[in-house]
């Protein structure tokens, strides 16, 4: 059973090492680091400051008409709130899964499978973005817990390898491919019925113009999925991005994995590993009747079979499986694989009072956006950006830009796809001003967002805890991997959107 996750606002122990490192890769990216961690306010301050920053904006647009911009914030503000728990859903269930006995004893096994160094930050890397793309919050667990028992089975074995770096490359998923996969925000919005507001609807009108030469989307009505995931990131482009992401983020952990002197143990840092196989952590028993049910894997068992059952007619219905994939989807199909693996009504709760931690976040920030995106259509200052947007760009050079913006922006506001909610009205806007594909616009958003994860600390808080590290302790390796990372990404979102312009 993984530990409970720490609250994002929670800095773990630094360990106490000596600083000969000069020779060791990322030593020149250590003074940045240290100045986002010490003056970057938390998240929900950007959240707070955007409001006021759009009231003075909407107030200038409008003349001094504070009350429509008030009745669209309070408005906005809460009509996202089915959203916001979905989005925490999506989180706990991935962490359920990962803490799952089952799953604990499979990366033990997996573990074993390295045998030098660089094979095992390679190893590590690639399980790390391929858990990413089905769930990020699975594979922020799942990696994380795989990467230590990597470091468990060097150290049984007499070998040395670096602890920091196994530590980062577990973390990389979130910084590359995670938003181009199925628990990406911003895909799952535009894919999921009343995810995303209905005034977008007359962004995303059937056409050629706006929907790109690979077909139309269906004609918008309320309530309807805006964008199916065959649009988004599902498109080749899109797949041709993670596979290329993939290989430039493992071929460049491989290079910087300290070998020799220079790599530095969990042993050497003063961190104690475990030294077994998982168990999962046995519960009590029924202490009384009424809680025989709970300790039994009978209740369970036919909850996952009436859950297997309805996907199975669900998909079996949709005019195409894609396009059945949806936010509710995930979730329930997250839900149903934790309940299988924790197999007791008890075990599960103990997962879901583990995971939910990781949440408050989300449940406190989103509805903020929401309201900032009311008011940002009330003043209609969503057509103003787009038509900053426009004049700045052309159709070719939209996704770049559009792509380095959501990476600034993400470096300050790390929202994990909630300012999505903020960007789409102007972004989509802007996209069918210059008959750019709104799908393509959404996954070169996801691939901005996703980089600014590489030198913004604030997701890598939940599981330094389980490492005992700091955050710059990885961060030597992410900073580098963003440099690197951050030509080809722009590189694909030039070159690839071409192919979907008309």
């Amino acid at each position: 059973m993984a530990e409970p996750l720490p609250p994002h606002s929670q800095s773990p122990p630094a360990s106490a090492a000596p600083s000969h490192e000069s020779a060791s890769p990322g030593q020149w990216a250590l003074g940045p680091i240290a100045w986002l961690e010490h003056y970057l306010p938390d998240a929900f301050v950007f959240a707070l400051l955007a409001t006021f920053l759009v009231f003075g904006a909407g107030l200038f647009s409008t003349g001094g008409r504070m009350a429509p911009l008030l009745a669209a914030w309070g408005k906005g503000f809460s009509s996202l709130l089915a959203f916001t728990l979905q989005m925490a859903m999506v989180i706990i269930t991935g962490h359920v899964v990962a803490s799952a006995p089952g799953v604990s004893r499979l990366l033990w096994r997996l573990s074993s499978l390295p045998r030098s160094p660089r094979s095992a930050v390679a190893f590590v890397t690639v399980l790390a973005l391929l858990s990413s793309w089905l769930n990020w919050g699975f594979s922020l667990v799942f990696s994380a817990l795989l990467a230590r028992a990597v470091a468990t089975r060097f150290a049984e074995r007499g070998e040395k390898v670096d602890y920091r770096a196994l530590a980062a490359a577990s973390f990389l998923g979130l910084g590359s491919i995670w938003a181009q996969g199925l628990s990406g925000s911003a895909a799952l919005q535009m894919a999921t019925p009343g995810a995303i507001p209905d005034s977008l609807g007359h962004i995303l009108r059937c056409g050629r113009e706006t929907c790109g030469a690979e077909g139309a989307v269906p004609q918008m009505v309320p309530g309807a999925a805006l964008l199916p995931l065959s649009h988004t990131i599902f498109l080749w482009q899109s797949l041709v991005s993670v596979l290329v992401e993939t290989l430039v983020v493992t071929g460049t952990m491989i290079w910087l994995m300290p070998t020799g002197g220079q790599a530095r143990s969990a042993e050497d840092l003063g961190i104690t590993l475990p030294t077994h196989e998982p168990t999962g952590g046995a519960l009590p028993g029924a202490s009384r009747p009424g809680e025989i049910l709970e300790h039994h894997p009978v209740l369970s068992s036919l909850i996952v079979v009436l859950g297997i059952g309805y996907l199975a007619l669900h998909f079996a219905t949709a005019p195409r499986v894609i396009e059945a994939i949806t936010l509710n989807t995930v979730i329930l199909i997250l839900l149903m694989l934790g309940m299988a693996l924790h197999r007791t009504p008890a075990r599960l709760q103990q997962a879901f009072a583990a995971a939910t931690p990781a949440v408050w976040g989300v449940i406190l920030q989103f509805p903020f956006y929401g309201g900032i995106a009311g008011v940002l259509a009330s003043a209609h200052l969503n057509e103003r950006i787009a038509g900053l947007f426009v004049g700045a760009a052309s159709q070719g050079t939209l996704p770049p830009l559009v792509g380095l913006y959501s990476l600034v922006l993400g470096i300050f506001v790390p929202s994990g796809g909630s300012k999505w909610l903020i960007e789409a009205p102007y972004v989509l806007e802007a996209a069918s001003r210059l008959h750019v594909h709104a799908g393509w616009m959404v996954a070169v958003y996801d691939l901005g967002e996703a980089l600014a994860n590489l030198v913004q600390p604030f997701w890598m808080l939940p599981v330094l805890g389980i490492f005992g590290l700091r955050a710059r302790d990885v961060m030597r390796y992410t900073v580098i991997t963003f440099f690197v990372l951050l030509p080809v990404v722009m590189g694909l979102t030039y070159g690839l959107g071409l192919t979907l312009t008309r």
